[in-house]
């Protein structure tokens, strides 16, 4: 028995929902399909389908081994595009959607580094800070910022992203220099929009909101509003760190600073994955450093 082939049949006939389907994918009979179903069976030693007239059921063993087995082929295939990819020159034109902050103060360099070292592929790049659907879309590749939920798309984790509530010096000789967050609630809050708020920090709760806060979908606009003393913000340090580091803002509640979120780099397959995509993908990992750079201000 060819295990992979084994386990290649199994996992196409439960994704395929019958052995006919599942044959016709793979370019054999139905009887061979389910031959090597069964011979899977007997070398495991535990039924992995319930098999009836209409409908095949997966047992508690096939669910689990069908998981695994994916995985398995998955990597599989990963494995040999990689492979592949070493024979084939990245081209053609990659689409790329990024946060706008992100994106307008630390991603020229990086491209055209990477345009230099892959002359063939073209940039499309495109900023938003809402979460934009990849497929639906024609993204190759999205830049994301927060804590990733589980999806079917797959992430690799570029760089943290820490985020600190700063002020400027001038706002906080005239207010008051917060000493716990519970003092939080006698200053004005710049909010960003588009922060989730299930995953809010925990430090926020000693804002209660008011009619005197600033609400804004752009970071760069709310640290602007921090310097010029509007208010207190809680930023990213990719865009509040050169305000700190020239004294325009001021930390604060550093023993309370949430725990820091992630750049991922988002995409929608693992096989066949095209040259420009991984190529792109293996170029930012570790670009920006670890600790990122616009971090070391302190």
């Amino acid at each position: 028995m060819d295990r992979i082939e084994a386990m290649r049949a199994f996992v196409n006939v439960v994704n395929e929902g019958t052995f006919t389907s599942a044959a016709d994918r793979l370019a054999m009979s139905p009887q061979l399909a389910s031959k090597y179903v069964s011979q899977l069976e007997q070398h495991l030693g535990v039924r992995l389908l319930n098999r009836t007239t209409r409908k095949l059921h997966l047992t508690e063993a096939g669910a689990r081994y069908h998981q695994h087995a994916q995985q398995v082929l998955d990597d599989i295939d990963d494995m040999e595009s990689q492979l592949g990819d070493l024979q084939a020159q990245a081209r053609g034109l990659l689409r790329i959607s990024a946060p706008v902050s992100f994106a307008t103060r630390h991603m020229a360099q990086l491209l055209s580094d990477f345009q230099s070292a892959h002359p063939d592929v073209g940039i499309d790049l495109q900023l938003n800070d809402r979460k934009v659907d990849i497929v639906e879309e024609g993204f190759d590749i999205a830049l994301r910022i927060g804590h990733l939920k589980s999806s079917s798309l797959i992430a690799k984790r570029i760089a943290p992203v820490r985020l600190v509530l700063c002020a400027s010096p001038d706002y906080l000789a005239k207010y008051g220099t917060p000493e716990s967050p519970g003092d939080l609630d006698n200053h004005r809050y710049l909010r960003y929009s588009y922060l989730d708020t299930e995953a809010s920090p925990a430090v926020l709760k000693g804002f209660h909101g008011s009619g005197r806060d600033m609400i804004s979908n752009n970071g760069d606009v709310l640290v602007a509003a921090a310097i010029e003393g509007a208010g207190i913000a809680l930023q990213p340090t990719f865009i509040s760190s050169a305000a700190i580091k020239e004294g325009a803002l001021q930390i604060i509640l550093p023993d309370y600073e949430p725990e820091p979120m992630s750049l991922y780099a988002v995409y929608a397959h693992r096989q066949l994955l095209a040259s420009k995509v991984r190529s792109f993908i293996d170029f930012i990992d570790g670009y920006f450093g670890e600790p990122p750079y616009w971090d070391q201000f302190e």
